[in-house]
């Protein structure tokens, strides 16, 4: 058992596996997994505030506080704007939940950053999965499909690479050791 919960603990360590899965003319898919010390309870509540985990580098307003999410069918995964040197004030939908199951899985239709200019529809999911009494692993998936004006496997590179990060920063915060930005 000692073995086991000590590679569970390496485990833990790795940043997120991720892989483009699929790319082509008319989209790509995104999978990416990783594991943390923490129940699926507590993965849950953190994954539903981005404002704790997501990377302010990849937010509109630079400033991850403005994102919140509303964990309910229809609910938004919502960034305000805020006014600067007098401008108005704006607002970003970054995604729409369509799917939710508390404490196991969240799904979002999200065209994320640069694909809301394209004539895309993306899903995002996450889900959550107990390893042991105390782990958890979340696995994203990201399916994006439509129009694109530029090359959809470049996109997913960098799709592939921002997401990364992201589940990268979860894993971290969950386990108490969030890195700056």
């Amino acid at each position: 058992m000692h073995r086991f919960l000590l590679l569970t603990s390496l485990i833990a360590a790795v940043p997120a596996q991720a892989e483009v899965v699929h790319s082509a003319a008319n989209g790509f898919e995104i999978s990416l997994t990783t594991v943390a010390a923490t129940t699926p309870g507590r993965a849950w509540a953190l994954l539903v505030q981005p404002s704790r985990w997501w990377n302010a580098e990849h937010s509109w307003s630079g400033d991850s506080r403005n994102l919140t999410l509303v964990p309910r069918a229809g609910g938004c995964f919502c960034e305000q704007l805020p006014a600067k040197g007098g401008a108005a004030r704006g607002a970003v939908e970054h995604g729409r939940v369509i799917f939710i199951q508390p404490s196991q899985r969240l799904r979002l239709a999200s065209a994320l950053g640069p694909l809301q200019s394209e004539a895309v529809t993306g899903v995002l999911t996450f889900a959550i999965a107990a390893i042991d009494a105390g782990h958890s692993k979340l696995t994203l998936s990201y399916v994006v499909g439509g129009y694109f004006r530029r090359d959809p496997a470049e996109l997913a590179k960098a799709v592939d690479s921002v997401l990364a990060d992201q589940l990268d920063r979860w894993r971290a915060a969950s386990e108490g050791a969030l890195p700056p930005k």
